[in-house]
């Protein structure tokens, strides 16, 4: 059992990059974690890791031990998650990346759809729009809105991203409704500061060529959930995905403009990084995921449903 614990101790801190981290993800002591990969180095008579004040590097052997330990602990993993399926049991933690909005909008019924169907999973969630790594922070899966920029991830395609163009009813009635997208750079725009071109808003025709004006820009903020209620507030019109206005504009507190146009459409992935054996608990996870928004979202079906209603 020791040499096992030995096994899990370094592989921590090669993946997590600090023995601070390391001890966080095993919940023990940074010294028995310490004390773990020196006694593991001892036994071995070799050096697996260099270590100074401000770095951790593994020599050419910790390399090569590195990746024999890791598909030791994958195998185990996989068998044991394999036993528990035959006896229909999930068992284990999740740790899953989710974006701010989404995570809080959108995610608490599938987990605990999920929960209830698997009672001995527990889930540790990280609700952040940083791009968390998921190798080195020892993350299973991350839910990531856009283009995907690290090619080295596998994904799964969730849904389709709507983006809709919205202003609170008393703005409309004060500035007037803009019906082209270029009458946007006369009105007060609030723009989402984490897009690499934050004013730069684009729309495709009826023939599928991309259209972008630069609008006139009098807020900018980072967060989706902020820039809504700044428009409900009358502060300005405002784009962003369905999945966050659905609720203002279901309630009257935003009113969706220029409805003609195409505007930006993504796609949400379940992202996972390549492994050896993904374990059982990840792939019914994500397998959950896809069918459960496998149909058109339940935000896009409040908005066709309240536009139809309008017109």
């Amino acid at each position: 059992m020791d040499k096992f614990e030995d096994l899990q101790a370094f592989v921590a801190v090669v993946e997590a990059g600090t023995f601070t981290a390391a001890a966080d993800r095993l919940n023990t002591a940074k010294s028995a974690v310490s004390r773990r990969v020196s006694a593991l180095e001892e036994r071995l008579g070799v050096q697996l890791l260099r270590r100074t004040t401000r770095t951790l590097n593994l020599t050419d052997t910790g390399q090569s031990f590195y990746e024999h330990s890791a598909r030791i602990l994958a195998d185990l993993e996989e068998a044991e998650s394999a036993v528990q399926l035959e006896h229909g049991e999930l068992r284990g933690t999740l740790r899953i990346a989710l974006p701010m909005s989404f995570g809080v909008r959108h995610m608490c019924k599938p987990i605990a759809a999920f929960s209830k169907k698997h009672p001995r999973i527990r889930f540790d969630l990280d609700l952040n729009d940083r791009r968390v790594d998921l190798l080195d922070e020892g993350v299973d899966l991350a839910v990531r809105i856009g283009r995907l920029e690290d090619s080295s991830l596998i994904a799964r395609k969730l849904f389709d991203v709507r983006g809709i163009i919205c202003a609170a009813p008393q703005y409309l009635k004060t500035h007037g409704v803009p019906l082209t997208p270029y009458e946007l750079r006369d009105h007060d725009c609030l723009v989402y500061s984490n897009l690499a071109d934050p004013a730069q808003w684009a729309w495709q025709d009826g023939e599928g060529n991309r259209h972008s004006v630069e609008v006139n820009e009098v807020l900018r903020a980072s967060s989706g959930d902020f820039l809504i209620n700044a428009a409900a507030h009358g502060l300005g019109i405002v784009m962003q995905p369905t999945f966050i206005a659905a609720e203002a504009i279901r309630r009257g507190n935003l009113v969706p403009v220029l409805e003609d146009y195409e505007w930006p459409l993504a796609t949400a992935y379940a992202v996972y990084p390549p492994t050896r054996h993904l374990s059982y608990r990840v792939r019914a996870f994500i397998d959950f995921l896809v069918e459960r928004f496998s149909e058109t979202p339940q935000w896009d079906r409040e908005c066709e449903t309240l536009s139809a209603r309008q017109t």
